[in-house]
């Protein structure tokens, strides 16, 4: 009986061995914004954008909780999520058009990918499963921009409303073909059109 219960434990024991392995490892570093993934297929890292400011990406460790091959958020007007796996509650991994803001803060929380490495993840996680961890810091600040800065802040600012208009300041608009940088490029002198 003793045999049979020691047997049965080690069986037990290298097939908990043998599941862990089995499971992809999902790590998302919000410090670099990237992401790593060691599965049985093989190894990968790839830039994400995490949460931008005034958002927050949740860190810890978690399971995927569900999977849709194509979702659309209904708390952020539809918009399209391909490829998402869900791992806490509303926040998802999954893929993104706006591949630009990519490896930079730029969600409002989730972890985004660009579609082709979001439909891989989507694969590797079906076949094997996945166990996601999140850790770091998103870098500070989040995205900047520049802000303009002028000697004469307040005669720019009346400029914007139409007074004391002045001709090296201020260009009426104009609705030509002109009007497009196509359009400049094949007529850059000709006289603008009022």
């Amino acid at each position: 009986m003793r045999l049979k219960l020691a047997l049965l434990a080690l069986a037990a024991f290298f097939a908990s061995i043998g599941l862990a392995y089995a499971t992809a490892n999902i790590h998302i570093d919000l410090s670099t914004q990237t992401m790593h993934v060691d599965s049985s297929e093989g190894s990968y890292a790839w830039p994400v954008s995490t949460a931008r400011a005034g958002y927050s990406t949740p860190r810890g460790s978690y399971a995927p909780t569900g999977m849709e091959r194509m979702h659309y958020s209904k708390k952020y007007h539809m918009s399209p999520m391909p490829y998402s796996i869900f791992f806490r509650g509303g926040y998802a991994i999954h893929g993104t058009y706006a591949t630009g803001a990519l490896g930079s803060p730029a969600s409002h929380g989730c972890v985004r990918l660009s579609p082709g490495n979001a439909k891989r993840l989507y694969e590797i996680v079906q076949s094997e499963g996945g166990s996601i961890s999140i850790t770091g810091a998103p870098p500070s600040g989040g995205a900047r921009y520049a802000r303009a800065h002028h000697r004469n802040a307040a005669r720019y600012a009346s400029l914007r409303h139409g007074r004391h208009a002045h001709a090296m300041a201020y260009a009426p608009i104009r609705h030509s073909h002109r009007d497009t940088v196509r359009g400049w490029q094949a007529e850059p002198f000709a006289a603008p059109y009022y």
